[in-house]
């Protein structure tokens, strides 16, 4: 890439999003008015609030489960299980990923209430009659039939109320990340009832997140075929509710997920709130009529998953949704990111390995592109072969600037030179290099895969560091000092590709541009390799492309 060409498009862009905010963004009371119509909850129901409050208790996660009984759970992705006491799922690991590349502890995402960080499920019905007796976080289920969970077997749990009311709750899993709960009241009195189903997340604590902007962390929804993310101070500040005919919510970590799914068209309210605890729930706003000798069942579905691309657009084609694989936050580039990951994933399916798959896609933009930084070349290339007739023409008119521009634009119009094209094909990657970006810092596809030799997880920055000489000296730098060698090599293939471009003319300018590698060798340091690799292998194929169309150019002019 010419450095030149980069800074004149950073601020190039700049200036579009100055304009946009002076002349098209909303005004701060138009977005408040927007926010609170968006948030505004229509109570045409009855429907009560979900009283779950509890204390937090600081056991150890062993201790946790044993404190209730429990049944066990497993498939070929998941494995963990579900309390007795409240029927909550409350314990889930991931088989297949482990928490730091080289542990052999697995990742577990859900934790019992009873310990400091507890992430867990509940589900349940809740009424307006005060005078029944409902199962709680409390109660104690009995199992019917099963005494293990598997894709062949379900569980069924039953608990009486002892006033002619039972409840049912039958559980399934498939082979994925998928729980289906069945909730069932039969009703054994001579009394009418009304029932409310609901399920909520809740999390006791703020896990450890990245933080930033381009990745949204907490709970989020899509509601009405809208999409709501709010981060968690945003709920501590404000309970966010919406009523909603269809939808799902949950919470999304930067790889796992926790969602509940309400029953397709059963019109529901969702709740983002903070009571000590931070809780995503839905209700059903229509009430159940439990009729004497009669059945009321409800479907409830559970995605706690891994936020695989395929296991994700699967299930939001089977369950029937809308935007549910926007959990996988994709951004504002969607339609770059998204398709870029499926090109990626079929190269890493013919080579074997994301970093080739990554030099791939290389080299598949540089040939779409080629045309168009063809002709880029071609003007700097000329540009850099009339720098000594620039040079001339600066000396023979120093003293009379305007003669100076109408020389020069006479040059450029004899030798047919554009000399701003070289900013069009930068202003087109731009928006490539941000959608490489984010698809290997969302997809976890990418996680933990190695390129070659020392590069062992694309996902993350070169370990290396130049101040230890690459590992030669017995000494760990600080974070800000690990400078590895791949973005090193970024940063000389940078300096070699400057030299292949015309040298301003401005000698504060020149000495910019010649700082401007080692500038980006820092600022990239800490970027995944992945991006790092794409960003040397798009020089070395663009000095090539530059290299061989200075070969071949000649000018008119003779100084």
């Amino acid at each position: 890439m010419d450095t030149k060409n980069i800074i004149a498009a950073i601020s190039l862009s700049l200036a579009i999003i100055v304009m946009w905010s002076l002349f098209f963004q909303p005004s701060p009371g138009d977005l408040k008015n927007k926010k609170q119509e968006n948030e505004n909850v229509i109570n045409n129901n009855d429907a009560p609030d979900i009283d779950s409050t509890e204390k937090v208790i600081n056991l150890s996660r062993e201790e946790a489960l044993k404190l209730t009984d429990r049944f066990y759970f497993e498939n070929q992705n998941i494995k963990g299980s579900i309390t007795l006491t409240g029927a909550v799922i409350d314990d889930l690991t991931f088989k297949n990923y482990k928490k730091q590349l080289d542990s052999n502890e697995n990742v577990t995402l859900l934790n019992p209430k009873s310990t400091s960080n507890g992430y867990y499920i509940e589900s349940g019905w809740v009424s307006n009659n005060k005078n029944i007796d409902l199962p709680n976080n409390k109660t104690t289920w009995e199992i019917k039939d099963n005494l293990k969970l598997t894709p062949n077997s379900e569980v069924t749990l039953f608990w009486n109320n002892k006033q002619g009311l039972t409840f049912e709750k039958i559980i399934k899993i498939d082979n994925q990340y998928l729980f289906s709960v069945e909730q069932k009241i039969k009703n054994n009195s001579e009394k009418i009832y009304s029932f409310y189903p609901y399920a909520q997340i809740v999390r006791t604590k703020v896990p450890e997140i990245i933080d930033f902007f381009i990745l949204h962390e907490g709970p989020l929804g899509v509601l009405d075929d809208q999409l709501v993310e709010k981060d968690y101070k945003d709920i501590i500040d404000k309970k966010y509710s919406k009523n909603a005919d269809n939808g799902f919510l949950g919470i999304t970590d930067k790889y796992w997920l926790t969602s509940i799914i309400p029953q397709r068209n059963k019109k529901f309210r969702a709740d983002f709130e903070y009571s000590e605890k931070f809780k995503v729930n839905f209700i059903e706003t229509d009430s159940y009529e439990s009729k004497p000798n009669n059945e009321i069942n409800n479907l409830l579905n559970i995605v706690v998953a891994a936020k695989e691309v395929s296991v994700i657009d699967g299930y939001n084609e089977s369950l029937d949704l809308k935007k549910f694989d926007l959990v996988i936050d994709w951004g504002w580039f969607y339609w770059i990111v998204k398709p870029l990951f499926f090109l990626n994933d079929y190269f890493f399916k013919l080579a074997g390995n994301y970093g080739i798959a990554i030099i791939l896609i290389t080299v598949c933009l540089r040939l779409v592109f080629f045309p168009l930084n063809n002709y880029a070349f071609k003007s700097m290339s000329k540009m850099k072969v009339l720098q000594p007739e620039m040079a001339r023409l600066k000396e023979v008119h120093k003293d009379d600037k305007m003669k100076l521009q109408q020389a020069m634009m006479q040059l450029y119009k004899k030798e047919g030179v554009n000399p701003v094209s070289g900013c069009l094909p930068i202003l087109i990657s731009i928006p490539f290099f941000f959608a490489i970006y984010k698809m290997l810092f969302v997809t976890i596809e990418m996680r933990h895969q190695p390129f070659f030799g020392w590069i062992k997880d694309l996902s993350e920055k070169d370990p290396t560091s130049i101040f230890n000489l690459f590992g030669l000296i017995p000494w760990d730098p600080p974070s800000f000092m690990i400078i590895g060698a791949l973005p090193i090599m970024m940063g000389f293939t940078m300096w070699l590709q400057q030299q292949l471009n015309p040298a301003p003319q401005d000698e504060i300018q020149k000495k910019i541009f010649m700082f401007f590698p080692l500038f980006l060798t820092v600022i990239l340091a800490p970027f995944p390799s992945g991006l790092v690799l794409y960003w040397t292998a798009n020089n070395i194929l663009t000095m090539a492309q530059q290299y061989v169309i200075m070969k071949r150019t000649t000018v008119k002019t003779v100084s």
